[in-house]
């Protein structure tokens, strides 16, 4: 009987998700996606894999219907490759995948586009992507398998790769990135993908070189036959852009890094996408979030997620916004919630 209901329930899902994608669904609508990290599915990576819900997690209906409430209308949900796929290769973790679906269902019913975020930085057990313990075909291979997993592009999109720090070099990961948008292409996916540029793809530093090359020329001839790439950058308020500290830098200095990479999306016929970035709830930090928010209102952002949410960060985390029971609401929501306005 178990089984029967649990087929009927995904059947009733498939159905459903079909009906909206086929309106486009919320990734697809070519409204501004902007929402929040749902952290949890990447952490405790010392336990790897790990058992899920005992060493990592992942969002509850509960943290879902909290954001979908707020106004938010994507989730990036951070995850790790050797969770989801055990050995290179090989298929699919079902237990992995099982829970991905479940976060997937509540948020097709609440229209949140779930945005599926290999956070790898570039690598596959401490393996360099691009070296030949972690080629580039192994890589394309998870997300070939991932879009067989969630086909639905209404309410998936694919996030390629968190800062890709550790590939092994800087044109390698443009070029990883370029295959497996190209293969999923082949292979009929019509999903909204996100391509990170490289190292920790900070928007500061987009124009940058590194080993010769800067993200700005190695993704400005980024080709999509659907035109449904993005291009991911991560940008931390703090003076070393690092998202570790509770300093933030002037608001003016926040809009002139961020004006530059919207001129240069122009300019190159991209659009953009914030995927990380996070303050302190100081009242100095709020006035440089503020001027971040309004940065990206320029149609050549598809949108941004803040970091974070997540039930597991507890109180103590400065950038965090996951409601806790008891505590005052954290003053960064209020601003997010101006934009996530319909």
């Amino acid at each position: 009987m178990k089984a029967l209901l649990a087929a009927v329930a995904l059947a009733l899902f498939a159905s459903g998700a079909a009906a909206h994608a086929g309106k486009g669904g919320t990734c697809l609508s070519g409204k501004p996606l902007r929402g929040v990290n749902m952290a949890g599915a990447e952490f405790n990576t010392s336990k790897m894999p790990g058992q899920v819900f005992k060493d990592y997690t992942y969002p509850t209906d509960k943290d879902l219907k909290y954001f979908a409430e707020q106004g938010a209308n994507v989730i990036r949900l951070p995850f790790r490759w050797e969770r989801v796929q055990r050995t290179l290769g090989g298929p699919l973790d079902e237990l992995e995948v099982k829970v991905i679906r479940k976060v997937v269902e509540m948020a097709s019913a609440l229209d949140l586009c779930v945005i599926l975020d290999l956070h790898n930085f570039g690598q596959y057990a401490k393996q360099k992507l691009g070296s030949p313990e972690v080629p580039i075909e192994q890589f394309t291979d998870v997300w070939l398998r991932l879009r067989e997993a969630f086909p639905e592009p209404g309410f998936v999109a694919f996030g390629l790769m968190n800062e890709p720090a550790h590939a092994s070099a800087r044109g390698g990961w443009a070029r990883a990135a370029q295959e497996t948008v190209t293969a999923l292409r082949d292979a009929g996916s019509k999903h909204l993908i996100l391509v990170s540029g490289a190292g920790w793809s900070g928007a500061h530093d987009w124009a940058v070189k590194w080993q010769g090359l800067s993200n700005a020329d190695a993704f400005a001839g980024l080709k999509d036959p659907l035109k449904r790439s993005v291009l991911e950058v991560h940008q931390y308020a703090d003076k070393d852009h690092s998202g570790m500290k509770g300093d933030c830098m002037a608001p003016e200095r926040m809009k002139k890094l961020m004006d530059r990479v919207t001129d240069w999306a122009r300019s190159n016929g991209h659009r953009m996408f914030l995927g990380e970035f996070g303050v302190a709830p100081t009242p100095e930090c709020l006035e440089t979030l503020k001027a971040l928010l309004e940065s990206m209102r320029d149609p050549a952002w598809a949108g941004w997620a803040y970091w974070a949410a997540g039930g597991w960060w507890g109180p103590k985390y400065p950038f965090g916004i996951h409601p806790i029971p008891g505590q005052p609401e954290r003053p960064q929501l209020a601003l997010l919630r101006e934009e996530w306005k319909p």
